[in-house]
């Protein structure tokens, strides 16, 4: 009877560990996590076809283009054009210039993403621009994913692209997004089903891993961090507005409030808010 009693109990305190490591298996599936032991290199799809548009334009901030291209350049097979009005050499608000290889016409129909930098007036200037909002409708309608960096969204916006969408930008005109329709969420990166958008600057970079990862799978895009050696240890902790000293936050906040000003007067005078 002991016996019995003992093989019982030993019976059910393995059935019991047998449940809880299938329930941890399936909460670590549902969380991405993936041990080293479980990471199948040979699944991963190294190579495709991604037809990815980036919008460039005379005054944008150069790093929200570059950050997301670095890690997006790193997909095998993937096409990247960079879509300008014209082919004309663009020169962006640091005079970095950058020359353009499509047009909106001859930019493909159907994208697996359209993207778009921010700036300051440049951005602006775009998102009040009939041609670039046209194009940005037109594409955005088809694509797979519409997604943008800091203040680019406010032309996913004034296209009509974010409304009803959770979304970020660079702070001082993230809540300019409510006048477009969206939910202004204070996050780095914010993605709400086939939209991603990433906050200021060098948010970039994190946006970029972000949609590597929902393009090709979290393995290649660990792999295009280590490549890229992407391991960020700023010398200074002023990189938001939860961190910065008070006296750097009014100095900036101050800098950029004719920029956000612009950018709420933009959002409400657009016919979507």
């Amino acid at each position: 009877m002991i016996d019995n009693d003992r093989r019982n109990l030993l019976l059910g305190a393995l059935a019991a560990s047998l449940a809880f490591s299938t329930h941890a298996a399936d909460t670590a599936a549902s969380n991405h996590v993936l041990p080293d032991g479980e990471r199948d290199m040979d699944s991963v799809r190294w190579t495709g076809n991604e037809q990815i548009a980036m919008l460039v334009y005379n005054g944008m901030t150069i790093q929200d283009l570059v950050g997301p291209h670095c890690m997006l350049g790193f997909m095998k097979g993937a096409k990247i054009h960079i879509v300008a009005k014209t082919l004309e050499p663009v020169t962006s608000d640091a005079g970095l210039t950058v020359i353009p290889t499509a047009t909106f016409e001859n930019c493909p129909k159907d994208l697996t993403v359209l993207f778009t930098p921010g700036g300051t007036d440049g951005t602006l200037a775009a998102a009040s621009d009939e041609q670039t909002l046209a194009f940005f409708a037109d594409r955005g309608a088809r694509a797979k994913y519409v997604t943008s960096v800091c203040s680019g969204a406010l032309i996913l916006g004034a296209a009509g692209l974010l409304k009803g969408y959770k979304a970020t930008s660079h702070w001082c005109c993230r809540d300019a997004l409510a006048g477009f329709g969206a939910i202004p969420v204070a996050e780095r990166v914010v993605q709400d089903r086939n939209r991603i958008t990433g906050a200021g600057v060098t948010a970039g970079l994190d946006f970029g891993l972000t949609l590597v990862a929902e393009l090709r799978g979290k393995i290649y895009a660990e792999c295009a961090q280590l490549v890229k050696e992407y391991d960020p240890h700023p010398p200074f902790n002023a990189g938001s507005l939860k961190t910065a000293p008070e006296n750097v936050k009014i100095a900036m906040t101050k800098l950029l409030a004719d920029f956000s000003k612009k950018a709420n007067a933009l959002a409400a005078n657009s016919h979507l808010s």
